[in-house]
């Protein structure tokens, strides 16, 4: 390890090298939002019919929970390998990836979320002869909402982090950049790429906290 340290310094900051990592960078971040956007909005409804007492599928609601498990359940990795298989390497087989596991992720808490939401303004609005659907969007999302922004946000921090793991193995990205370092023996790009990853992260678990806190 000692040796290997010795051969990534210093970091190489040649201007060239640097405006690739950063488009680099870019399209790590641009697979982590769109994906995490995407899926977010999809997670909603799997919650919605995953959550007891408010599903509009009764005990088939089931079949919806084990789908949330399956894409929890399967490494991002692999995921990553299947999309690469299917449509080829690049940003698209990444933010698939990411879109799987957000619906993953997201699904179950959101559902969560939802089954925790105080049932008074639920129960008066079907006492009214409110629909489950107009009692989802009256009464749960509004009592939820702080939850699932947090979720959201967390969706977001970790598919930054699972965005840059993915381009190991083709699906675009920064990571895709990291793996041809060291496939190369170039050690002195992959310490700058990897200082780059860590800015980053950190940058946005700042960021994602302080919205955190605003939401609370």
């Amino acid at each position: 390890m000692a040796n290997l340290v010795g051969r990534m310094i210093p970091p190489n900051i040649e201007p060239d090298f640097l405006l690739r990592v950063f488009w680099r960078m870019i399209e790590t971040f641009q697979i982590a939002l769109v994906g995490t956007a995407i899926g977010v909005v999809l997670s909603l409804p799997f919650a919605w019919l995953s959550a007891k007492e408010i599903t509009p599928i009764g005990p088939f609601r089931h079949v919806s929970r084990m789908l949330v498990s399956l894409f929890r359940t399967v490494p991002d990795l692999v995921w990553a390998l299947v999309f690469v298989s299917a449509v080829g390497l690049g940003a698209v087989a990444g933010t698939m990836t990411i879109i799987v596991d957000t619906i993953g992720f997201c699904g179950r808490f959101f559902a969560e979320a939802m089954e925790d939401a105080d049932k008074r303004p639920q129960e008066a609005l079907f006492a009214i002869g409110a629909g489950r659907f107009s009692v989802l969007c009256g009464a749960v999302l509004p009592d939820a909402m702080p939850s699932l922004i947090n979720t959201t946000l967390f969706a977001l921090e970790k598919a930054v982090r699972s965005s840059v793991v993915l381009g190991l193995v083709g699906a675009g990205g920064i990571g895709q950049e990291l793996k041809v370092a060291f496939d190369l023996f170039q050690y002195k790009n992959a310490s700058t790429i990897i200082l780059v990853i860590f800015v980053i992260v950190v940058l946005m678990e700042f960021v994602t906290d302080r919205l955190r806190s605003k939401v609370q």
